[in-house]
């Protein structure tokens, strides 16, 4: 078997949804949309076919200078020539293609990914990732709508000016939602490389006072309470506090996540496919998080494709409890971005989401939103 060509193929989009705020970014809109965007198509001489997240088309050339003639079972080889070759920005790189050759070999052996990597569950718990930084009343309002509809966990954004607004809230939903729910907390913290991003920056005391307040209402985890490269800082946070810390979304290589363990940095590494090019290495993190005792739940895999490999990647691992969808209805709902694929999974009443079993990834593209 041999890849023959490489497409990044557009996508209609049904229609505009609306616009919010998204609490890392303040100041900026996003706009959420059903449909839209593009997807990578990896094509081999024997007619099997892969599909991934999209990326840059002005790294096209350089991807199949790098694949075309190629095995694509030679994925480690393939991934090492395309970091070196055709490092894009993340989510804009090349992080499509690697899922696409292994959406390749799980069709071409029949198998769900899942399987191929040994995995056993055939569902999981999702978690819904609010977008929005706002009130503890309509955060509460919306928390407990959830949960009536099933979701069993859900991550708040919680970086208000004042450490007591941000308790607020966490203790407003608590109250909302009961004892036995999960919450989760993101502070927001490292989405800058460096040390000034916008809206409230903590320190150090900060985010210690928050952990604290957080362990006595009961949170799981406490995400990014420091810069993205803070690992020493990190690591003596872990050692004064109970709520576990997570962390490692931007961080764009394995090796980040090696000084990461070095420095005792993180409880639960959250490592992202569209920023580490694709789960050939998000896979190597997993494995470095299980040698070293860590629990691993990957960012939200960029809203469609990537969260099916997120998800089978979730279905494999042990130490992976949760998987995140980026859902804040009514206009950031996860499905609008599902709606690329023809057979999207949806998150059930019970709380989980099934894993595709069909091969590869298990999914289509909708052809009827591909543009001719």
């Amino acid at each position: 078997m041999k890849v023959t060509d490489i497409k990044v193929i557009n996508l209609k989009t049904v229609r505009d949804v609306g616009e919010l705020e998204p609490a890392w970014s303040p100041g900026h809109k996003a706009r959420f949309q059903v449909g839209g965007g593009s997807f990578v198509e990896v094509q081999t001489e024997e007619g099997v076919t892969g599909i991934g997240p999209g990326m840059d088309p002005q790294l096209l050339p350089a991807v199949k200078s790098c694949l075309v003639g190629k095995d694509p079972f030679a994925i480690e080889d393939h991934a090492a020539s395309l970091r070196y070759n055709v490092l894009g920005a993340p989510y804009r790189g090349t992080a499509g293609v690697d899922i696409a050759l292994w959406d390749i070999i799980g069709r071409a052996c029949k198998q769900p990914l899942y399987k191929l990597w040994g995995g056993s569950k055939d569902k999981v718990v999702p978690y819904a990732s609010l977008v929005l930084l706002s009130t503890p009343e309509e955060r509460a309002a919306l928390a407990a709508r959830l949960v009536a509809e099933g979701w069993k966990a859900i991550k708040l954004r919680l970086h208000h000016e004042t450490l007591k607004e941000d308790i607020r809230t966490v203790e407003t939903v608590r109250k909302a939602v009961g004892d036995h729910k999960t919450i989760l907390v993101d502070a927001n913290q490292a989405q800058s490389s460096g040390k000034w991003q916008p809206g409230v920056l903590w320190d150090f005391r900060r985010a210690v006072e928050t952990a604290r307040e957080l362990e006595r209402l009961g949170v799981f985890w406490l995400e990014e309470p420091l810069p993205r490269f803070a690992f020493g800082q990190i690591g003596e946070l872990c050692d004064k506090v109970e709520v576990a810390i997570a962390g490692g979304e931007n961080n764009r290589g394995v090796h980040e996540f090696v000084q990461m363990v070095e420095a005792g940095a993180y409880d639960i590494f959250q490592p992202e496919s569209m920023v580490l090019d694709g789960v050939t290495a998000l896979r190597k993190v997993g494995v470095l998080a299980e040698l070293h005792n860590k629990q691993v739940v990957p960012h939200h895999g960029g809203g469609n494709i990537g969260v099916i490999a997120h998800l089978h990647m979730v279905a494999s691992w042990p130490h992976a409890p949760f998987l995140e969808l980026l859902h804040d209805p009514p206009i950031g709902d996860y499905r609008h971005r599902f709606a690329v694929m023809a057979n999207a999974p949806q998150v059930g009443k019970d709380g989980y989401i099934h894993v595709p079993q069909g091969p590869g990834l298990g999914v289509e593209i909708d052809k009827n939103l591909i543009e001719k």
